[in-house]
């Protein structure tokens, strides 16, 4: 069958990769420059860093399966088993960046970038969907993996419906701050990683303790409430905010560049109970972290789960 999966983050890749292996023919498209969605990492310089997930656990034996080849093929690799102590649950990371598992799930995958879907509409036996190049591409199966509201939107523009209390999900935002440092003089201590740091941010993470970065650098995540009341802020005046906020983490370290980053879907606040959606045709599916749970495996499991009940 011919499949279109729409976004290729985590969730979209694991779908596409699963459709592929069952031997179906698939195109991703999506409308960001690059892949991985929230597997995000940036290079400034001799600086690597991760601006999106920071890392992740593994919860399920499901998905132990699928970490254990990316640990294979040395796509990830285990960065510490806790932040304070040791609480036995290794957090993972990508071994060049988390933008590492995007590219190795890509591989081989006719998956096209700068690729706004427009509109999506249901034929008699298929469905017809259309980029904003107003290229109109026909397929058997279709499986959203953008955040609900975008999804939602697609849907809504060509008269679909999907449940209320899915579309009603919302998500946190996340502010972020992008650091690169002359030294590793610093105060965040090894292992690099500090979860509820303080009243402004929910993680700051050291990328060269990660073993991801070859030069000192910092990234600085803001916490739900403080990135939800500061979000419409001018951008600039973010920037010297979450600057000013990190001052005292910094240390004695000085500043070489600086970056501030919005995430305005960064993790849904409630998820559906099932691990995707398939509307009443079983012919087109939603899926995302919105579905079999937050964060990294809940949005891989949810490709797979898409996958799977349109095709087998």
């Amino acid at each position: 069958m011919r499949v279109i999966v729409v976004g290729a983050g985590l969730s979209g890749l694991m779908a596409a990769r699963a459709a592929s292996r069952l031997g179906h023919d698939v195109t991703v498209f999506d409308k960001g420059r690059g892949i991985g969605g929230r597997l995000a990492t940036r290079r400034i310089g001799d600086a690597t860093l991760d601006h999106g997930a920071q890392f992740f656990t593994v919860r399920s034996d499901e998905f132990r399966a699928h970490v254990d080849e990316w640990l294979q093929a040395d796509v990830v690799r285990e960065w510490c088993r806790g932040f304070v102590s040791d609480d036995g649950h290794p957090r993972y990371v990508g071994a060049n960046g988390m933008t590492s598992i995007a590219k190795y799930l890509a591989a081989g995958l006719d998956v096209r970038s700068n690729m706004l879907v427009f509109s999506l509409t249901r034929n008699a036996t298929d469905w017809t969907v259309t980029t904003d190049d107003g290229v109109a591409h026909t397929a058997d199966r279709v499986i959203l993996t953008a955040p609900i509201p975008q999804s939602f939107s697609i849907m809504f523009s060509s008269g679909l419906e999907m449940p209320s209390e899915l579309r009603s999900i919302d998500y946190d935002r996340t502010l972020g701050l992008l650091v690169t440092l002359d030294s590793v003089a610093h105060n965040i201590a090894s292992p690099g990683g500090i979860q509820f740091a303080d009243d402004v941010f929910s993680f700051i993470g050291d990328n060269a303790a990660k073993s991801v970065s070859a030069a000192p650098a910092l990234t600085f995540h803001a916490n739900p409430e403080w990135s939800l009341a500061h979000f419409d802020d001018d951008l600039d005046v973010i920037h010297a905010d979450l600057l000013a906020a990190a001052a005292p983490w910094i240390g004695d370290a000085a500043i070489l560049t600086s970056q501030a980053k919005k995430w305005r879907f960064a993790i849904p606040q409630r998820t559906w109970p099932d691990a995707c959606w398939v509307d009443a045709t079983g012919t087109l599916a939603l899926a995302g972290d919105a579905f079999a749970g937050p964060r990294v495996e809940g949005a891989a499991l949810s490709g797979v789960a898409a996958s799977e009940r349109l095709l087998n």
